[in-house]
C-alpha cells in the first residue's frame, strides 16, 4: 500500500507542486517578478507563504491518510478508494486536498514573490474545479449512489461552512 501511495504522490502532486513550479521560475525567470526588496511587508508576504505551504502539505497528508484509512484506496484515478471519506476535514469541504495542493501553490507564489508560480495556482484551481464539476462528481454519484449524493447536499465544495450538517 505505502508504494501505491507514493507512485501516486509523485506522479501527481509532486508534479504539480514541485516539477511544474521548478520549470516555470526556470523557463520564465527573465519575465518572473520576484521580490525586490526585504521590506517589512515582504516579510509578512513570505511567512504568509510559508504558512500557506506547511498548511497546506499537512492538509494533503491527512487527506492521503485518510484516503487510505478510511477510503482504502488511493488519490490516484487508477486506484481510487473503495468507500466515501466524509470525515476529517472532508467533513466542511468536498475536495480538501486539492485545496491542501492550492494552499502549497499559493503558498510557493508568496514566498518566491512569482508571478507565474501565481499564474500556475490560478490556471491548477480553475482546472479543477472545471474536472470536478465534469467529471470527478458525476463519477462520485455513479461509485457511491445516494451516500455521495447526500453527502455533496450537505457539504460544500470548496467554501466550508463554519458548522457541519449531521444528516450525511
Amino acid at each position: 500500500m505505502l508504494l501505491r501511495h507514493l507512485l501516486s504522490i509523485l506522479l501527481l502532486p509532486f508534479g504539480v507542486v514541485v516539477i511544474v513550479p521548478a520549470w516555470l521560475l526556470i523557463a520564465y525567470a527573465a519575465g518572473n517578478t520576484p521580490w525586490a526588496e526585504a521590506s517589512p511587508l515582504v516579510w509578512v508576504l513570505c511567512a504568509l507563504g510559508l504558512v500557506f505551504l506547511i498548511g497546506g502539505l499537512g492538509l494533503f497528508s491527512w487527506c492521503v491518510s485518510l484516503f487510505d484509512r478510511v477510503g482504502r484506496g488511493t488519490l490516484a484515478p487508477w486506484d481510487s478508494t473503495r468507500h466515501l471519506v466524509a470525515v476529517g476535514p472532508y467533513r466542511y469541504i468536498r475536495n480538501p486536498m486539492i485545496s491542501g495542493v492550492a494552499a502549497m501553490l499559493v503558498g510557493e507564489a508568496l514566498l518566491w514573490g512569482s508571478s507565474v508560480l501565481g499564474l500556475w495556482a490560478g490556471l491548477f484551481i480553475t482546472i479543477n474545479h472545471i474536472y470536478f464539476v465534469l467529471f470527478e462528481e458525476p463519477g462520485l454519484e455513479k461509485r457511491f449512489g445516494e451516500s455521495y449524493r447526500a453527502y455533496k447536499a450537505a457539504v460544500p465544495r470548496w467554501i466550508p461552512r463554519l458548522r457541519f450538517r449531521r444528516n450525511i
